[in-house]
């Protein structure tokens, strides 16, 4: 019998012992690479596999209307290590599902170095893997050893590869209040694919505008960490920033109301205007135009939703500054997330693109099994984007991007949302009691279908892999 040659996974975090798990139960050898305690990073503090360096929580287990809820169903179903694990470790946290940080990384650890098709090395991965490295997945998230970032970015392009994260709130669609907001990019501007209605319009008036600066400069910020250092430049001040630098600098910056009417009152000019545009292909979730931010969460969904239209936001992602290493990954991975450049070299967790330690557990783990098919000649056959798994993986390669006024969106990275999800039909329009559904309870009703679909479309999935294995 001819022996397999290993698949080799650098970087012994949530996504690298996920993958390096997957690869091992398909049957195949995998050598895991974490370059810790030999050289350490400046936020772990164990040499553990999978520690947690930040929450100890998983956030929420509600696989009916929560995102991440369902990501864990879905790993459940897909034999997940650090899904077992978390549960076997969990701790109370109310509806969320948090671990003991130090038994959950421990018990990761033990599992993978007994598995006898796992072997574990402890050392840097200096620079590009060896040419005889013929399959790698390189898993090695923000925190990505000077020497290796820098080869990666030679490969890809030193531009394609980002070391600051600056974000901006994101809202779901369904939650503007479009009896406010209007469509209308400035000057009806249409650009390359644009209509000249590509961006939603929220008007202020002064009295709005001046209550808005106010809550900015009293509202509670949040410090970078010491090794962060300060990532400011003048292409992306914090809003805060620049309404502490005066008052009339937002109103002359990404909320000039320039160039624009409103459609529910074209003889009103307003006195300032927030812009969100369009954020995904499947036009469900906008952004909002140069609103990157340092507040602290509670603070920022207190003080957009005085914004007009956005009174009842629902964010699928709130802003933020931060160290973050990861790809363009659009744009230079494949879609089973090989490196276009080189394609024996994989990506999984944070450096391509996903947020959260769920979201990288996941990746990493689809990408091992994506490595494993391709090793052991099976076909390689994507999730449906349908589940909270393709929605990651189409968000990662190519769902995010879009075609606005100023050319080809810059992507970043993303937790897993329903706004990710293409449309689902079917969804119950009224209750038990028969009364029409509305509100909450509409926006709920539409969650369970796009779950209960996932979950279903997600087992079919499993079934046509397993008997493609076993053919």
């Amino acid at each position: 019998m001819t022996q397999i040659a290993p698949i080799h996974v650098v970087g012994g975090g949530l996504a690298g012992s996920e993958a390096a798990w997957q690869i091992a139960k398909a049957g195949v050898p995998v050598v895991l690479h974490e370059m810790r305690p030999v050289r350490g990073t400046d936020a772990h503090k164990t040499e553990g596999l999978a520690e947690l360096v930040c929450s100890n929580s998983f956030r929420s287990d509600d696989a009916e209307t929560n995102a991440v809820g369902l990501l864990h169903a879905e790993m459940r179903r897909l034999g997940s290590l650090i899904m077992r694990m978390g549960d076997a470790n969990q701790v109370p946290a109310g509806g969320a599902l948090a671990v003991d940080r130090d038994a959950f990384s421990a018990a990761v650890t033990a599992a993978l170095e007994a598995h006898p098709l796992v072997t574990i090395e402890r050392g840097e991965v200096a620079g590009l893997p060896p040419a005889d490295w013929d399959s790698v997945i390189i898993a090695t998230g923000p925190l990505t050893s000077p020497a290796l970032a820098a080869a990666i970015g030679g490969l890809t392009g030193e531009k394609e590869l980002a070391f600051f994260d600056a974000i901006a709130p994101i809202v779901h669609f369904e939650s503007i209040d479009m009896d406010t907001a209007w469509f209308q990019s400035r000057y009806d501007k249409a650009g390359p694919g644009g209509t000249g209605a590509d961006y939603i319009n929220c008007p202020m008036d002064r009295d709005q505008y001046e209550a808005f600066i106010d809550a900015l400069l009293a509202a509670e910020k949040t410090e970078f960490k010491e090794w962060e250092g300060t990532p400011y430049f003048d292409g992306c001040l914090p809003i805060e920033v620049m309404a502490e630098r005066g008052r009339e600098t937002l109103r002359w910056g990404p909320m000039k109301p320039v160039g624009l009417t409103n459609k529910h009152n074209p003889t009103v000019k307003a006195y300032a205007v927030v812009q969100l545009r369009q954020d995904n292909k499947l036009g469900t979730l906008f952004n909002m135009t140069g609103f990157q931010t340092k507040l602290k969460y509670g603070e920022q969904a207190k003080i957009f939703r005085m914004i007009p239209g956005l009174q009842n936001a629902e964010f699928a992602r709130l802003g933020g500054i931060h160290r973050n290493t990861y790809l363009n990954s659009p744009k230079v991975l494949d879609e089973t997330l090989r490196l276009k450049a080189e394609p024996r070299l994989r990506f999984a967790g944070q450096i391509t693109g996903c947020e959260g330690y769920v979201e990288s557990a996941a990746i990493g783990g689809m990408v091992g099994r994506f490595a494993a098919a391709e090793r052991l000649g099976r076909p390689l056959v994507l999730p449906p984007t349908t589940t909270a798994h393709g929605a990651l993986i189409n968000h990662i390669t190519g769902g995010h991007v879009v075609t606005i006024d100023e050319g080809p969106r810059s992507f970043q990275p993303m937790n897993v949302n329903f706004g990710l999800f293409p449309p689902v039909s079917g969804v119950p329009t009224k209750g038990p009691d028969g009364q029409r559904l509305k509100g909450t309870a509409k926006t709920q009703a539409r969650k369970r279908t796009l779950s209960a679909r996932a979950l279903a479309d997600l087992d079919a999935w499993l079934g046509g892999a397993a008997l493609a294995a076993a053919e």
